[in-house]
């Protein structure tokens, strides 16, 4: 078990109002307004003697980052998470989704399990192992990012100034149920927009009916196979036909029509291919179609990551569970993104997530973590410290 010095540091009641003053943050994106919490939680990195700085992004965006050098053995361990949120949504809650209210042993709030519950779990981590006085091998990062939500325009940031230089593995606390996930899929959307010619809806052969075309296109893509391999831990790629709009008033012929598509992809697709693919159905049916015509464009492209299960820090995740809690499991894969899309295409970095509460609450109303998974995650990563940084 984990040095009790160590969890003697760990506060309980100042960790669950650590989280829920985070959660009081409205940091909905978009348009995001992370900076306010990028500063909050560098002033407990400050309390805590912890080097951090703050990056400013721009429009009320940023950044924080904290440090605990190490004697340079190792190569650094990265913590990350995002500090944006989805909307809370049209439904009304039985807690305030800005309250940190507790209820039923329940941290309720929007983001407390995505996830802000990860984010202070972490820092807490941070601030004991910082009291505690370890001698680290490696530096210790914590790092909370901004935008993961829609462009990542933080994690983006952050890769391009060279944050990953010197690391060796990184863990991202998104709600796991407090197990170990090491792949997700990818997620590749797209626009494609047919195009005709209006006309009086009197005189349809007078126009090019792009509604006409594009169910058409439709009907190529509903049949259409992606070209994969099956993966052990996300299953086969999936495609949802998510939005339509085409036409200006039922008495005039449509000259414009466009779908999104939203694709969740499997490790080993290539992106590029699929437009590819979607490109030829287009050239067939303009070939088929008089005046056909439309486009590709990307508007989404997270490529699906994966650490193998093999992988010898995924195997230190594992075997950590067992030690500290005595539990038996299996890494797992995820089919939501993370800023894990970004970090690790540059980096090839074994990356695993770990973190309070369950999947499902994420983007849900009523959206809450347990208390005990919340405490639970802090011992995890204070022996994960130890194990990657200390032993």
């Amino acid at each position: 078990m984990r040095d009790k010095k160590v969890l003697d540091y760990v506060d309980k009641d100042k960790a669950i109002e650590l989280l829920q003053d985070m959660i009081r943050f409205k940091t909905v994106n978009a348009p995001g307004d992370e900076l306010p919490l990028a500063e909050f939680i560098k002033s407990k990195l400050d309390e805590a003697g912890v080097e951090n700085y703050v990056d400013d992004i721009g429009d009320n965006r940023g950044n924080v980052v904290g440090r605990i050098k190490g004697t340079g053995e190792r190569e650094a361990l990265f913590f990350n998470g995002h500090l944006d949120t989805v909307p809370p949504g049209d439904i009304e809650w039985e807690h305030g989704p800005y309250s940190g209210d507790i209820s039923d042993g329940k941290i309720y709030g929007r983001g407390s399990a995505d996830m802000k519950g990860g984010l202070a779990a972490m820092l807490t981590a941070v601030k004991a192992v910082k009291k505690a006085g370890w001698e680290l091998k490696g530096d210790f990062i914590y790092s909370a990012t901004a935008g993961e939500e829609t462009d990542s325009v933080g994690a983006v940031k952050y890769v391009e100034d060279g944050g990953l230089d010197g690391v060796g593995a990184i863990i991202i606390g998104e709600p796991s149920s407090n197990g170990v996930n090491v792949a997700e899929k990818g997620a590749f959307w797209v626009e494609i927009t047919t195009y005709g010619k209006t006309a009086h809806g009197a005189f349809p052969h007078k126009g090019v009916n792009a509604v006409v075309h594009m169910n058409a296109l439709l009907s190529e893509l509903i049949s259409y196979k992606f070209k994969f391999e099956e993966n052990e831990l996300v299953g086969s790629p999936t495609m949802n036909i998510s939005t339509i709009n085409g036409g200006v008033k039922t008495n005039v012929v449509p000259d414009k029509c466009s779908i999104t598509v939203d694709m969740r992809t499997v490790p080993g697709q290539v992106h590029g291919d699929i437009v590819k693919d979607f490109e030829a159905i287009i050239n067939k049916l303009a070939g088929e179609i008089e005046n056909f015509k439309a486009e590709v464009n990307v508007l989404n492209d997270r490529p699906a990551v994966e650490t193998k299960v093999s992988d010898e820090f995924v195997r230190l995740a594992v075997d950590t569970v067992k030690e500290e809690f005595g539990k038996e499991i299996e890494p797992k894969g995820v089919n939501f993104y993370t800023d894990a899309s970004i970090f690790l295409p540059p980096s090839g970095l074994p990356c695993i997530f770990y973190g309070p509460g369950d999947a499902d609450m994420a983007h849900q109303p009523n959206e809450f973590v347990p208390i005990d998974s919340y405490m639970e995650c802090i011992h995890y990563y204070i022996a994960m410290i130890e194990n990657y940084l200390v032993k």
